[in-house]
């Protein structure tokens, strides 16, 4: 371990070396406003297993500041970088690791030509490749309004960078950063800090570090060390490592995930965390560089990293992640497994019937994808304890699952007998429970966030006098989804309920009626299947609202007009809600004595 200063041409940078000296070299670069403090926790970790180097930037902690407040352009920062390689010996490939304008800074190490052979792979996290953010904002406004809709969502997340860059606008904000920073790291992102920014430095490391976005946004910012042809399309063959950090509040997924299609091996890694992730899971941070760093220097790929590699195809948003979906023999199930697996997922497929697991799966595989079946009652609560150790021992933890298992039963309350409501508690209820617990409880102990889905209904908030024991449990679940998603958030995992309204699926033909009389519940199945029908909003419309709101992590999700309509009905007025449930009873009453008196 020791502390050096290293020359760059009027600059002198302080440099912090720990850690093993003849193993593989990582360098760990900050942002802005940090010094190299903030990776302290993270470098502690690494230093077992590597040499470590950590140094403060030009105008931040220990280091001068350059007399002019706009030498800070990235050309600049690549002529430090490559001062501290030689400052530490650094004569074999070392492994950068950046974040927020450090990342920025890595980008420009491996693309361009002025460090090339020097930098064995690149961990890049919260600061995306400026050409990488170009082709991300032409390709999303090219893409429609939703994906304007994304750029515009960024531009508000980025609405302190003009402020920054504003003459005397900037340095006013500098100083309230100061005074907040602290605060921002130890408080708002889970942990508080062993060590952070000099309190001596702090003040005017925000205010020095104004030049980053001087010099490099905006007209100013030039083209920095790219280069031309590859570079400037934001190619390199060098491995990178991209860590998102699902919470981030300057930086959307979209964009962060800028980097696929131009870098050649990429591997994404997801991260449970706000933007100073180092800070707040220093563990897993120093575990996702071991794991990269032990790889690119000739060790094994493990399944992780297998994971995290597919994650890094473009327009495979679920690349390598695991997904279990019940009930996914057919209906929804079945359009969510599929969608998933299109997207790059490996599913799962349960389903109580065994049978339609399998065709479920041969339809996934024939398409390329991949799938395995599982045959599992979710009413059973021991089935459900081997499931989920079947999943984790044979896959993995999941990254997503789907509780969508269920059942439909019609007819008076007054005429349910106690095993039929036992029974339709069972899969409806205990069975989602079980699904997110059990798997709840699994991505909690991993540490690296994930997704629960649970189909409820619009019958949840929708009073039906045919549907109550259906309705009781949809909307228990629609409540147990929300009280488990605060439960959940501080672990990383995302909770949604999914309310789809009058969908086209078998479970219309399989509904139990109730209180009927002999061939009356037949016809009644076939006219509501034939109504589903008629309505033709097939199961891939629900599917594909699934994918969306794992993306975006919503909390609640109407998919037909009709499921989002009543939803707005129950806000404003439950009254009329009540009163169209009572238009509904005298017109089922009438069509149920029609019914009858055919029947004899």
């Amino acid at each position: 371990m020791g502390d050096l200063r290293v020359k760059s041409g009027e600059i002198e940078l302080a440099v912090r070396v720990r850690g093993a000296e003849h193993r593989p070299t990582v360098v760990l670069v900050h942002g802005y406003p940090d010094t190299s403090a903030m990776w302290d926790e993270v470098a502690e970790r690494l230093g077992g297993r590597f040499r470590v180097v950590a140094y403060d930037v030009r105008g931040a902690g220990a280091s001068s500041t350059p007399a002019d407040p706009l030498d800070y352009r990235l050309d600049a920062l690549m002529g430090d970088l490559k001062a501290v390689l030689d400052g530490v010996g650094a004569d074999e490939p070392v492994h950068l690791v950046g974040h927020d304008w450090g990342s920025v800074q890595g980008w420009e190490a491996v693309i361009g030509d002025r460090l090339r052979g020097r930098i064995a792979s690149f961990t890049s996290i919260s600061g995306p490749d400026r050409r990488h953010m170009a082709r991300w904002a032409r390709e999303a406004v090219r893409s429609g309004p939703r994906g304007v809709a994304e750029v515009v969502g960024q531009a508000r997340r980025s609405v302190y960078m003009p402020v920054l860059m504003a003459p005397k606008l900037g340095e006013a904000a500098a100083r309230v950063l100061a005074t907040g920073f602290p605060r921002l790291l130890g408080l708002r992102e889970g942990a508080e800090p062993r060590s952070g920014h000099p309190a001596a430095t702090l003040a005017a490391d925000a205010r020095n570090g104004l030049g980053l976005y001087r010099a490099n946004m905006g007209r100013r910012g030039g083209r920095g060390a790219g280069g031309s042809g590859r570079a400037d399309q934001g190619r390199t063959d060098v491995p990178v490592q991209l860590i998102v950090p699902t919470k981030d509040r300057y930086g959307s997924r979209s964009l962060l995930l800028s980097a696929r299609g131009p870098v050649a091996r990429l591997y994404v890694r997801r991260a449970p965390a706000g933007h100073w992730v180092a800070r707040s899971h220093p563990d897993l941070i120093a575990r996702w560089v071991t794991e990269f760093v032990e790889h690119i220097e000739g060790g094994p790929e493990t399944p992780a990293l297998a994971q995290a590699r597919a994650a890094g195809v473009p327009g495979r948003d679920f690349g390598g992640d695991l997904v279990v979906v019940t009930g996914a023999g057919s209906g929804i199930g079945r359009a969510t497994a599929q969608a998933f697996a299109a997207e790059g997922g490996r599913v799962v497929v349960a389903d109580i019937d065994e049978g339609a697991a399998k065709r479920t799966v041969d339809e996934i595989t024939a398409a390329g994808g991949e799938a395995h079946p599982y045959s599992v009652d979710v009413a059973d609560a021991d089935a459900m304890e081997r499931f989920a150790d079947y999943v984790r021992d044979s896959f993995g933890v999941p990254d997503v699952v789907v509780n969508n298992a269920g059942i439909a039963m019609a007819g008076s309350l007054l005429d349910t007998p106690e095993e039929d409501w036992a029974r339709i508690r069972a899969i409806n209820v205990d069975g989602m429970y079980r699904g997110c617990r059990l798997f709840g409880r699994q991505m909690m102990e991993r540490g690296e966030g994930g997704h629960i889905v649970n189909i409820s209904s619009m019958v949840a908030y929708l009073p039906n006098p045919e549907l109550p024991a259906y309705g009781a449990t949809k909307a228990a679940v629609l409540q147990m989804t929300e009280c488990f998603r605060l439960d959940m958030d501080r672990y990383g995992v995302g909770v949604t309920a999914i309310c789809p309204g009058a969908i086209d699926t078998p479970i219309t033909g399989r509904t139990r009626f109730i209180g009927m009389a002999p061939g009356v519940d037949d016809e009644l199945r076939e006219r509501m299947g034939r109504a589903v029908e008629r309505r033709g909003f097939p199961p891939e419309k629900v599917a594909r609202a699934v994918l969306r709101a794992v993306r975006q992590d919503t909390p609640v999700v109407y998919v037909a007009a009709e499921a989002r309509l009543g939803r707005a009905l129950s806000r404003v007025s439950p009254t009329a809600n009540r009163a169209i449930g009572r238009i509904g009873r005298r017109a089922g009453d009438r069509f149920l004595a029609d019914v009858g008196r055919r029947h004899g």
